[in-house]
């Protein structure tokens, strides 16, 4: 069943590209939660699409009281080394085991893919859903939607 907006966040924890464990809730009254569901590091629209977020929207996360979490099915370890390489300093979460849990429970889980399309949910402080997109794994994302959404927030 997927999440709409209006919902209550599913909560999680997955580790990060360092093997720190990172959880959803840990940002309740604190920061606005970007989550981005994409489907494999090292290719060229998920590559393409965490650069832009690192390059366009990173810089306006403080003044926006937000956190990125990117979210896809890779190891923990193919993320670290993706990460190095691209430059990005955000969490990359490890959805890897149970495979796709998480992709699952925000409904976003190809399963003949045995991936995450890519969806994003703009999460509020209080861990309610404010905005959603769902594109299909080809198409990629617009940074600047997010930026106007948290402005709004």
């Amino acid at each position: 069943m997927a999440v709409e907006v209006g919902d209550k966040a599913p909560d999680f924890e997955l580790k990060d590209q360092h093997g720190q464990p990172v959880k959803l809730s840990d940002f309740r009254g604190d920061k606005n939660v970007v989550l981005v569901f994409y489907p494999f590091a090292f290719t060229g629209v998920c590559t393409g699409e965490l650069c832009a977020i690192r390059d366009e929207l990173v810089p306006v996360l403080p003044d926006a009281d937000a956190q990125v979490l990117a979210v896809s099915c890779d190891t923990m370890f193919a993320l670290r080394v993706f990460g190095e390489q691209q430059g990005l300093e955000y969490p990359l979460l490890s959805d890897y085991w149970p495979h796709g849990a998480v992709a699952r429970e925000y409904g976003v889980f190809d399963e003949t893919k045995g991936c995450a399309v890519r969806g994003t949910f703009i999460i509020d402080k209080d861990g309610i859903v404010r905005w959603k997109v769902v594109n299909a794994i080809p198409d990629a994302r617009d940074v600047n939607e997010y930026r106007q959404v948290l402005e709004s927030l």
